[in-house]
This record gives structure tokens, sequence and C-alpha cells, in this order.
């Protein structure tokens, strides 16, 4: 019986009452091969054998990742089940309109739908709004200045398992055309929360997390009741919110290390603001507090305990293909001279931050995941960076100087809104239709 987080556990088992028809033939009782706490087995987590012993004797975070493992989305599962009776594009229009006008506003509006906007509605008493709002302006610059820049880096760091990439790949979403938008998604959700405002009930960035939350619930439907390429007993529930957690985690990831090589143990005002947006952005996307710790200590702990957890595995056939082909997407809205420039700039800053964020800084490592680093990515690096960083270390301190706030603040919002039209209009849709063979099992 679980002794340090009886109600989450609960909260796990509860779903099989509430969807039947997803979670009435699983048992939550059982862990997936995915899920290995034994210390002769190779995991995720890298670093010496000793991290993984002391992470493994910890009983509390243990029993976090394993009852997390079986943690999905019931509210949003449930609307998502209904595309038996509704097509894809009506569930995705009923949700936009709700978003945008409320729940009344919608013609015959399924109870489904209803308990799903009641749910993001609904703000846990244990976040700090204000801060929240405070969060998303600190945020705003390195989204604008940094991310676009980075952010394909983040994106293929995600596939790097095998266990917990191959709901994307079966989708077939990261091939082809599909990769480079499944990408400019991505970016355009993370950038459009930072937008003033965005976060609240009728904001851009509300309808995109419900969008997104959507978008997970039908792969996690289709992958469980229409794939069946999906084995439960290696790889367990589709897009548990475990493994939401490191990309929607993974700027506090950052700001948690950079404390820890400093030897803090709290983060700063600045910094504790971007951790409660964060925390609320996550919240929307229906994480649970319990995977969203709010100190540096915390933060790694329960990151690197998943790792901890999460039986190595790097599949070529479905990691390795999700890696090359999100690498090699184009990503800009127009094919022009200036826009190809812009995109090898974009992919050796990506490349680079690959390697030194989730490969150590060791070439060879991330070579065998697909990414090269060569001398024209160095060539352009050496070019580019010193505009990129210099830029981005200005407008930081400019935004302390009270006279320079205001028109450093307008600027960067000016950049922002203009990376996010690059970025095309986001669909957070996924289609039985265009689900393809990947994996293999273990």
């Amino acid at each position: 019986m679980p002794t340090h987080y009886p109600e989450l556990h609960e909260r796990v088992r509860r779903q099989a009452e509430l969807l039947p028809v997803l979670y009435g033939d699983l048992d939550f009782d059982s862990q997936p091969y995915r899920t290995t706490t034994d210390p002769d087995d190779v995991s995720s987590l890298r670093g010496k054998p000793s991290t993984r012993a002391k992470l493994l004797a910890d009983e509390a975070a243990v029993e976090l990742i394993s009852t997390t493992t079986w943690l999905g989305d019931v509210v949003s599962d449930s609307y998502a089940a209904l595309m038996g009776r509704y097509s894809v594009s009506t569930l995705i229009g009923m949700l936009k309109q709700a978003c945008r006008e409320g729940i009344d506003a919608v013609p015959d509006a399924p109870p489904e739908l209803a308990a799903f906007i009641a749910d993001l509605e609904t703000t846990p008493d244990w976040l700090d709004m204000e801060l929240v709002r405070k969060g998303a302006e600190y945020s705003r610059p390195s989204m604008a200045l940094l991310a676009p820049f980075a952010v394909r880096g983040a994106f293929i760091a995600t596939f790097l398992n095998t266990y917990a990439a191959l709901p994307m790949a079966l989708t077939g979403a990261l091939s082809g055309n599909r990769a480079a938008r499944r990408v400019n998604e991505t970016t355009s959700f993370f950038a459009v929360t930072t937008l003033p405002g965005a976060l609240e009930r009728h904001g851009p960035g509300f309808e995109a997390a419900a969008m997104v939350r959507l978008m997970h619930s039908m792969v996690r439907f289709n992958a469980l009741k229409r794939s069946p390429k999906w084995d439960v007993a290696i790889y367990g529930l589709p897009i548990p919110q475990l493994d939401q957690m490191p990309a929607g985690m993974i700027n506090l990831f950052v700001l948690a290390m950079d404390a820890h090589r400093q030897g803090r143990t709290e983060f700063s005002s600045s910094e504790r603001a971007i951790v409660e947006f964060t925390r609320y952005r996550c919240v929307l996307l229906g994480l649970p507090e319990e995977l969203l710790p709010t100190t540096p200590g915390e933060i790694i702990r329960v990151l690197s305990a998943r790792s901890a957890l999460l039986r190595d595995d790097f599949d070529d056939e479905t990691c390795g293909e999700l890696v090359r082909s999100t690498m090699a997407a184009y990503l800009r809205q127009e094919d022009t001279l200036r826009e190809r420039i812009a995109d090898s700039v974009e992919k050796s800053f990506s490349k680079f931050f690959f390697v030194r964020m989730f490969c150590g800084g060791k070439l060879p490592v991330a070579a065998r995941m697909g990414v090269t680093l060569g001398a024209g990515d160095y060539i352009r690096l050496a070019l580019v960076a010193p505009f990129v960083l210099g830029r981005n270390l200005l407008v930081e301190r400019a935004v302390r100087i009270p006279a320079l706030r205001d028109v450093t603040n307008a600027y960067v919002l000016r950049l922002l809104k203009r990376r996010l039209e690059t970025y095309g209009t986001a669909e957070y849709t996924s289609d039985v239709a265009d689900y393809t063979p990947a994996g293999s099992p273990a």
C-alpha cells in the first residue's frame, strides 16, 4: 500500500471507475516493463551509479514515479472519448468556442465538455496567481530572445527514450512536414502563454493549454483503443502525467541546475515567480501538485527520479527517426535565402543546446542519437552567438532600470508577437488516420 502519496494513488485507481472505456482493463497495481527499480538495470539517468542508488533508496520518490506512471487525465480523456460520436474537428471547434465564449455559448454542449472547462477554470488554492503574472513577465524575454534558438534541441530531448517517445511516433506526427508543424506548435504554445493576460480565463494561452491537453488525450485514447502496436505491459499508459513533466518543467530544471552549481538551495524572487508561472501552466495541462515542486533541490530530485526508474532504451526505429526528422524539419513559413540562413543558424544553436544540456557536452554521445555538430555549426555559432547572447544580457539589465523598463518590455512584446507569426497557426490535432507502425518491443 502507498504510504507517501495515498491520495494520488486513489486518484489513479478511480480512473477505471470514472472512465471504464479507457481505463477499465488496466492493472494499476502492476508496473510496466518501462519502469525498473532493479539496481542492475540500466536506466535513463546519466551520471554516477551511486546517484541512482540514492534515488532508488528514496521510497517517497519511487512511489511518486511509480504512481504517476499510471496517471492520465480523466476529464480531458472523457471528452476525447467522444470521438465515436463527434468528428475531431467538431470536438476541437466546441472546445475553442467554450474557451473563448464560455460553455453556455456552445449549443448542446456535451457534459464531458462542461466538466473539462470547469476543471480548466478551477485554480488550486496552493497557487499564487499574482506571482504567476509576474512570472509570465519574467519569462517573456527568454521566450522572445533565446527560446527560438534552442527549442528544437529541447524538443528532441523528449525523444531519447523508446518508452516515452513511442506515443508520438505512433501518431506519425513527426514524419515529413508534420515534424515542422509539431515543433512550431510546441514553440507557439510556450511563447503564447507568456503574453500579458494569456493565461487568464479567456486568454489565448488558456485556450492553447486546453488544446494541447485535448491532443494528448486523443493520442492516449487512440493508442490504447485503436493501435495494435501499443503494448500496455511494456509501455504502460500512453503520455502519463509523469511524461508531460519534463517538457513542462524543462525551464525550471535549467534554473534549478544553475542554482545548484552556485550552491543555492532557494530561488531568487524573480526565479520563484517563473516557478509559479510554470506550475500554473502545467496545472492547465493537467499535472498534479505532487509533480510540481518549488525548490531547486526538489525539482532536480523529482526529475532525476523519473530518469532513475525509466528503463534506458534508444531504439533507432523510434527515437532515432524522431530525432532525425525533427532536426531536418524546415520550420520557417517562407522559403527565401534569408529564411534559409535563419533556419541553419537556429539548427546550429539547437544542436549545441542539446549537446550541452542533454549529452553532458559529449559529442560522441550526441552523435549516437543522431545529432552532430560540424565545422559549419561552429562557424555560425561564433558569428551569431555574441549578438544573441549579448542582446539577451542587455535586455535583462535594461528591464531592471526603471527609466528603461517600459520601452524594453514593449520591445520584447513586439518581438515575441513577430515570433508567433513565424510559427504559424497551431492546430493541436491527432487523428488515428495519421498513425503509423513504429517502435519495437524491448
